[in-house]
């Protein structure tokens, strides 16, 4: 069977790139080449990005109700194309088919949101120290965006970045993870279906340190947002830093959960499990690593560990209703087999899994570590596998000091039946979210935003659609 050759979308039409060199694109499940994707060159970067400045002043002159009727007809498209897009996203990124549904639905009823907020965001009128004068805040576009995708939820980190973009009058150019392309250049379909103005929307293929690079450092782009590592982060800002572009950036997370001897135990294993096997490990919001009160230690491990062992996982384009898919790639299986016999030679214990699956397809056991210590690298690097490591605390304080005692600051947990200790984590904990007795699961009207390494501002709700405004402050003076 011939290998699907994609385009790239740009003003408006889909086109090859100008070097003639392709990237494969595998399913991880059976490592099979599904697709090629055009490997761009630094000319197609700028034909896009030139694309998008031309067609921003026209699309910032529409009302924002008028833009916001576009992101409502694409929401109608992905629903249109429900299940097309389900196998899609099972195929390159071998997600479970109920994940990879929940992501095609959750996408639509993002942009819907999204658009929305049209006739929402608003500046302000400050009081003037002066006689007869006005003082107004306004809120404008920014001009030319971009968005540099991961693969762990690639078709909804499209609408993520595009969404708050497009209805506060910017354009914008989304480069796709070059492991999951497939579901973009779907999204680009729906766009060009529904007849979006050309230049708006755009979409480039190929390699980070040739697409990324120049998205992030072109002087025509007013503001990049990446989501991805903290190597890829780095990159990022040290092209954008040459033109002072904004940055935004969701990097990495070693989320804790803590749970309390006054826990409920049962929901504290589904939720944490839960939030530890979405994606097979691959989402930088799951619960990496488990902070378990000393009383409780033995009943909770013989819980969790009974949990773990009932956990399904295999090709999720021939079963329905698993658990877990495979790794995205065979960097990912090495990098969570070095990790795990890593922490085993650091002192760890496996109690489930701890090796790959199979000979064929990048699964990976879903795994479990006790005795294991704070100080060990497992505690404190990030996996992004189906692997979860449990130590133990005496006291919140010292649960909340190792919490803490992390590069990352994305998100944490706690389980608890005490409001006061749960207030008391609240206030301490330092972390851009806490979830509270339930799993690491975001809502698109929160604020999806990290501390320290894992990132600069963030996504979602207002505070997220603010990210790609800027402000005009104008002082008005008028004659009585």
């Amino acid at each position: 069977m011939a290998i699907k050759q994609q385009q790239m979308y740009i003003d408006g039409e889909f086109v090859s790139n100008h070097s003639d060199k392709w990237i494969d694109v595998l399913n991880p499940a059976t490592e099979e080449v599904i697709s090629q994707i055009p490997d761009a060159d630094v000319d197609d970067v700028r034909n896009a990005i030139d694309a998008a400045e031309r067609a921003q002043h026209d699309w910032e002159d529409l009302p924002a109700q008028e833009r916001g009727v576009w992101l409502h007809k694409i929401a109608q498209g992905i629903r249109a194309r429900e299940q097309e897009l389900t196998d899609i996203i099972v195929a390159e990124g071998g997600k479970t088919q109920g994940l990879a549904r929940t992501e095609v639905l959750f996408t639509a009823d993002y942009l819907d949101y999204m658009a929305e907020w049209a006739r929402r965001y608003e500046g302000e009128i400050i009081q003037s120290d002066r006689r007869n004068e006005n003082i107004f805040v306004f809120k404008k576009a920014i001009g030319v965006t971009t968005g540099i995708l991961p693969w762990n939820f690639p078709f909804f980190l499209v609408a993520r970045k595009a969404a708050p973009a497009l209805i506060t009058g910017n354009t914008i150019v989304v480069k796709p993870s070059q492991l999951t392309p497939n579901n973009a250049i779907a999204f680009a379909g729906i766009v060009h279906q529904v007849g979006l103005p050309r230049g708006v929307f755009n979409l480039v293929t190929g390699r980070g340190s040739v697409v990324g690079q120049e998205l992030a450092a072109n002087p025509k782009v007013g503001m990049v947002s990446l989501t991805g590592s903290v190597a890829a982060g780095e990159q990022t800002m040290a092209a954008a830093a040459k033109n002072i572009t904004k940055v935004s950036l969701e990097l990495g997370g070693k989320a804790p959960a803590i749970v309390m001897n006054d826990a409920d135990l049962d929901l504290a294993v589904k939720a944490i499990v839960d939030s530890r096997i979405i994606n097979t490990g691959q989402v930088c919001n799951c619960a990496e690593r488990v902070y378990v009160q000393e009383d409780i230690k033995d009943e909770f491990i013989a819980r969790l560990t009974a949990a773990f062992k009932h956990i399904t996982f295999g090709d999720p384009a021939r079963e329905k209703d698993l658990d877990m898919g495979p790794l995205i790639d065979a960097a990912a299986l090495k990098s969570v087999q070095d990790k795990v016999d890593n922490a085993v030679a650091q002192g760890a214990r496996v109690v489930t899994g701890g090796h790959r699956a199979g000979d064929k397809g990048y699964f990976f056991q879903p795994t479990l570590l006790v005795d294991v210590q704070h100080k060990m690298d497992i505690m404190h690097e990030e996996t992004f596998g189906p692997v979860l490591p449990v130590t133990t605390f005496r006291t919140l304080d010292e649960a909340v000091r190792m919490a803490n005692d992390c590069e990352f600051g994305l998100t944490s947990s706690i389980y608890t039946s005490n409001l006061n200790t749960a207030m008391m984590a609240i206030n301490k904990l330092k972390f851009g979210e806490t979830y509270i007795n339930r799993e690491n699961f975001e809502a698109m009207q929160g604020f999806h935003a990290g501390w320290r390494k894992s990132g600069i501002g963030g996504a979602d709700g207002r505070h997220g659609l603010e990210e790609y405004l800027q402000t005009h402050v104008v002082y008005l003076q008028y004659q009585p």
